[in-house]
């Protein structure tokens, strides 16, 4: 059985959901001012791991993910541009889903943008509003954190201790609150900046509220699973349990699971460390998407990953040899049977992979079992043991493997330079048409068979996968 560490109870716990087989996940998704960074990635493919591993284990899921596309930054970086937040929002949300995308990340059953969601938004304000959990200041709209006994209770703070400013986005002097725990709900509308009329004045929503009027739309009053990053625990979870609960009066979600922080050369990641990397960044210097996707989710989701560009050629060189395997697994001409004890040996790697997942997604310890499996298998395939029998059953095993990790790739011939120049020009027919998924399926194609382009003020400039620098 699954189990997972629940950050509310600071146990691993059983994973049993509400209704099962069904299942509802929310996941907080970008802030999209700017392109997503690999400290980002992380979270989301840890959420890609667990969203196919539900379904692995056989789970009806509904996974849900927020575009939160109205913030301070968001705004003062529009506004920088001259364009509008719907204009530059739509720049950034496209560049995602097109990392997203080569990373090997499956899509959510519902993408939610905040700015879509406005009035349900005044909604669960009204709600709080008469469960007296709110109160209005110069146009502005607060929760009382006093009249929510249990604020605190994910993030296990101390509310003495919890000073202005403990967050970049906790706000502190900007509007005049009674109490300096207390946060906004609805921020009263400030002279050029986008703004929402309602009831409350003309405004825009607070970042808090965004997600428990989008989760709680789509997934209900009580959902199983809320995943993100630790630095999200507080204060944006503890703010999102206390608005929904205290509009609902029911519980809001049953298991919390974090993804811990990414350090980058032993460092957290700083452009002025020059240690700050983008998807682009790294596929710029020839590193192919499943490589990163690896090493992202080697290490187990609540254990601190040092990435490296180091650790990152290492993982090139592994899923190389993962999929010559694949490739030389298929192409073995077995002769007709089945050896027993491969049988058993097949059966039993399946067994300590699924073990290792089911103790809360332990991706260590499954790409253990995968390279044990490999090594095995190879040294089978040397002595000439494999009937096809056992070939089909390890086939099978591989892409039960994939199903959860997704880095084996398809072996593929090499594409000749007009294929590339057609499908270039096709991109390029796709853009200027504004038919952006196409375009978006095109430059991922690409990626992912080694062809790498570049944007610049002559055109579209490609070049092959070289390895690495």
């Amino acid at each position: 059985m699954l189990k997972l560490y629940n950050t509310l109870s600071n146990e691993v716990e059983e994973f049993q959901p509400l209704n099962p087989p069904r299942v509802g996940m929310y996941v907080c998704g970008p802030t999209v001012y700017d392109v997503a960074h690999i400290g980002n990635f992380r979270t989301f493919l840890f959420a890609d791991l667990l969203r196919r591993y539900l379904k692995y284990r056989g789970y009806d899921l509904h996974h849900v993910m927020n575009i939160t596309d109205v913030d301070d930054k968001i705004i003062g970086r529009a506004v920088a541009e001259g364009v509008g937040l719907r204009e530059y929002t739509d720049k950034y949300i496209r560049y995602f889903f097109e990392d997203f995308d080569a990373l090997g990340a499956e899509r959510p059953e519902q993408v939610l943008r905040a700015t879509d969601h406005i009035p349900e938004m005044i909604e669960l304000i009204d709600a709080l509003g008469r469960n007296g959990h709110t109160y209005q200041s110069d146009g502005s709209v607060y929760f009382r954190i006093s009249t929510f006994p249990g604020y605190g209770r994910l993030s296990k703070i101390n509310l003495e201790g919890n000073q202005a400013g403990a967050s970049e986005r906790v706000d502190a002097d900007e509007y005049t609150k009674e109490d300096v725990r207390d946060f906004v709900l609805w921020k009263a509308a400030k002279t050029g900046e986008p703004s929402w009329e309602t009831h409350y004045g003309a405004g825009r929503p607070g970042w808090h509220i965004e997600c428990s009027a989008m989760s709680m739309k789509a997934l209900g009053s009580t959902f199983d699973i809320h995943a993100g990053g630790v630095d999200l625990v507080f204060p944006h979870h503890e703010n999102e349990i206390a608005q929904s609960e205290g509009a609902s009066s029911q519980p809001f979600v049953r298991y919390w699971v974090h993804a811990e922080f990414l350090m980058v050369e032993g460092e957290k990641m700083s452009k002025s460390k020059g240690n700050f990397y983008t998807f682009r960044d790294l596929a710029a210097k020839g590193f192919a998407p499943r490589a990163i996707r690896y090493l992202l989710l080697s290490a187990p989701h609540h254990k601190q990953l040092n990435f490296t560009l180091e650790g990152l050629r290492g993982a090139e060189s592994t899923v190389a040899r993962l999929n010559d395997f694949k490739a030389r697994l298929g192409e073995y001409n077995a002769p007709e049977g089945r050896t027993p004890a491969l049988t058993d040996m097949t059966a039993r790697a399946q067994q300590q992979f699924e073990a290792a997942l089911d103790d809360d997604l332990n991706t260590a310890e499954a790409l253990a079992a995968l390279h044990n499996f490999v090594r095995d298998t190879n040294t089978a395939l040397a002595e000439g043991a494999v009937r096809k029998d056992d070939q089909s059953a390890m086939l099978d095993l591989v892409d039960r493997f994939d199903s959860v990790f997704n880095i084996f790739g398809e072996v593929e011939r090499e594409m000749l330079d007009a294929e590339i120049q057609a499908l270039i020009d096709e991109r390029q027919a796709a853009r200027a048409a504004k038919n952006f998924a196409r375009s978006d399926e095109i430059r991922n194609q690409l990626i992912a068979r080694g062809i790498l382009l570049e944007d610049t003020k002559d055109g579209v400039r490609w070049r092959r996968h070289q390895g690495v620098d």
